[in-house]
């Protein structure tokens, strides 16, 4: 079956969220704000935060907003937070923000209440931050609206002005030898990876030092925090619903149709566009 097509908001909708993204703009800070990005090791770094949206495949409307905490350097999980949530906004290329953002700006106000001492000292966004149509990605929005670091991780290159996905830009990716190597907006992050990612500040830190902090936190391709709150906010969406766990080999295909599905990164649920291009899989 055909996926149903999401309605667009009215014109003045997307007026009033320009003004919006205009407004939050002016508020985003893309230098270092705390002593910890300035040094080379990141000293003083002790809590990296992920945040992700999961969706169940087929539906629209039910999704999973995860929020995990890990300790750094180690990146172990020392918080989780998943919680299935109704979007009552479509998806519209360029504003993501105002479909996902709300969620995880609840998800960060219900850790201040219940730990504090757990805050992230900086956040990962699986989405764009300064690289956007508009200079206001996802990333941006999430920082300037919990007022916390926020770094945005894209595993494919956005088309806006002045970049372009040509030959020349695809021969700086094929000399990418190494984990940490990289050229401005992509980075290697890890040996075996064949695909860079796209970094871009989301508020209060840095390009340079959000490069350095992204690669100091892949374990895989995918930043740890983002990873782990994907894994967990799939696996949420499967318990809550009453799906089956991964099954074991043997049993794979007699149990792929069972159950509610959660849309793979990657699958053609997954929303594309400005803030998030296509997903593929890691």
């Amino acid at each position: 079956m055909a996926k149903e097509a999401e309605v667009r908001p009215p014109e003045e909708t997307l007026s009033l969220w320009k003004r919006e993204q205009a407004q939050l703009k002016a508020l985003v800070v893309d230098g270092d704000t705390e002593a910890w990005q300035r040094d080379a090791a990141f000293s003083g770094l002790r809590r990296v935060g992920g945040v992700d949206v999961s969706f169940v495949k087929g539906d629209s409307v039910r999704a999973c907003a995860s929020l995990v905490v890990l300790s750094y350097p180690e990146l172990e999980v020392v918080y989780e937070d998943c919680c299935m949530v109704s979007l009552t906004a479509p998806y519209v290329s360029g504003f993501l923000a105002f479909r996902e953002v709300p969620f995880l700006v609840d998800a960060v106000r219900r850790l201040r209440e219940k730990e504090p001492c757990l805050v992230p000292q900086v956040l990962f966004v699986d989405g764009n931050g300064v690289l956007h149509h508009r200079g206001f990605g996802v990333a941006c929005h999430l920082g300037v609206l919990t007022d916390l670091p926020c770094v945005g991780v894209a595993k494919k290159l956005l088309q806006v002005d002045g970049l372009e996905n040509d030959a020349q830009h695809k021969e700086k990716i094929r000399l990418l030898q190494a984990g940490g190597d990289s050229f401005p907006l992509a980075l290697k992050s890890h040996d075996h990876s064949s695909k860079p990612l796209y970094v871009s500040v989301g508020h209060k830190i840095s390009l340079e030092a959000a490069v350095r902090l992204t690669r100091g936190c892949c374990r895989f391709r995918i930043p740890e925090p983002v990873r782990q709150a994907d894994i967990r906010s799939r696996d949420y969406i499967r318990r809550t619903l009453g799906a089956p766990g991964p099954p074991a080999p043997a049993q794979e295909r007699s149990q792929k149709a069972q159950g509610p599905k959660v849309c793979p990164k990657g699958g053609s649920e997954e929303p594309e566009g400005e803030d998030r291009p296509p997903k593929a899989h890691s």
